[in-house]
């Protein structure tokens, strides 16, 4: 039987309790390894914070908007009044404006299309020599969406007829991925009024990379949608009419915007005049034209309220009236001094309003 002294001895010579010993000394002789962690109190000031790229650009915006803020105001409130008589006005005053909107931005993008011009080719798609079809199927695609149809925040590809082939190299940018950038941006500004909105949005068209020729048209069309979000009579704002130099594009957004403001102000004075001529000439011709019977009359001076000029196969088309009536009834406005032919010559004439 072992003694208690033998017990610890064969207990001390035991290999697994030798293995834990050596361990245990060794790890002492090991003063390099560093001790427990420790958690140290966190008293540093906060780093700064990466913030999306686009929070600037609309914080300048923003800016831009408070220092302009009692201008934005008039502005915003002579826009109401246009909604508020374009809605309980005829239908032709929109088409109207449209079309002299379309053709001011034509001019201030350099296609120079003329009303005239734009107004045989929507209605016939007739054009000269000298006119470009390309110019002129811009223009018309200015008056198709400043006249109706979904806004551009709802589909942009579908506002500007613009869709990426099924067939498009890797290295080159889809036209959805850039579409999606510069609609995220306008989503982040919504706190923005629609009208610093559209100045921002036109503004930052390019830098979005949707520019492409008549870029500068689409995104006038685009910006004047925006503006006028909350309207329900005036589906667009002006913007071209008068002098387009709102959309000069240079300096800081507050100079932008306060050169956007100043342009959509003299715009919608041009439209609200535009209205009052065009309204004068209609009370005028229903007073003259009373003692005339028969539909082609009423058809006649419908289409003088909605188009600058007409020729008489424009009429004919229009009105689907024969071209013995159309014709009858331009010589009997001409001769009452309702319209006033402006070619001066005797084929292809074209009369406007006497206004």
């Amino acid at each position: 039987m072992k003694t208690q002294a033998s017990a610890l001895t064969d207990d001390f010579n035991d290999p697994l309790i030798t293995i834990e010993a050596d361990e245990e000394a060794h790890e002492e002789d090991l003063w390099f390894l560093p001790g427990p962690l420790e958690e140290e109190p966190d008293d540093l000031p906060p780093g700064p914070r990466a913030e999306p790229p686009d929070t600037a650009v609309i914080e300048d915006w923003a800016k831009a908007q408070g220092v302009h803020a009692a201008r934005l105001a008039r502005v915003a409130g002579r826009l109401g009044a246009l909604d508020d008589r374009l809605l309980r006005g005829p239908e032709g005053w929109r088409q109207r404006l449209a079309l002299i909107e379309a053709a001011d931005l034509s001019w201030f993008a350099g296609d120079r299309v003329s009303s005239d011009r734009l107004a045989l080719w929507i209605s016939m798609r007739l054009s000269g020599a000298q006119n470009d079809p390309n110019a002129l199927a811009r223009a018309h695609w200015a008056v198709r969406r400043l006249t109706g149809g979904p806004g551009p925040e709802a589909d942009l590809a579908a506002f500007l007829d613009r869709r990426d082939p099924e067939n498009i190299e890797d290295s080159a940018e889809r036209f959805e991925d850039r579409a999606g950038g510069w609609l995220d941006v306008m989503a982040a500004a919504a706190e923005l009024h629609p009208i610093t909105r559209a100045c921002m949005g036109f503004h930052l068209w390019s830098l979005a990379g949707l520019g492409q020729h008549g870029d500068q048209i689409e995104a006038a069309v685009t910006a004047s949608r925006i503006a006028a979000d909350d309207g329900s009579g005036a589906i667009f704002a002006p913007l071209a009419m008068g002098g387009a130099g709102g959309l000069r594009a240079s300096g800081l957004p507050t100079e932008r915007l306060a050169r956007w403001l100043d342009g959509m102000n003299s715009a919608i004075l041009t439209a609200m005049r535009t209205l009052d001529d065009i309204e004068a000439w209609t009370g005028r011709a229903e007073n003259v034209m009373a003692q005339l019977s028969g539909r082609t009359p009423v058809a006649l001076r419908k289409v003088f309220i909605e188009w600058p000029l007409v020729t008489a196969p424009m009429a004919e088309s229009v009105t689907e009236a024969s071209r013995a009536a159309v014709q009858r009834n331009l010589a009997w406005m001409e001769a009452s001094g309702l319209i006033r032919e402006v070619t001066g010559q005797g084929r292809y004439r074209m009369w406007s309003p006497d206004i």
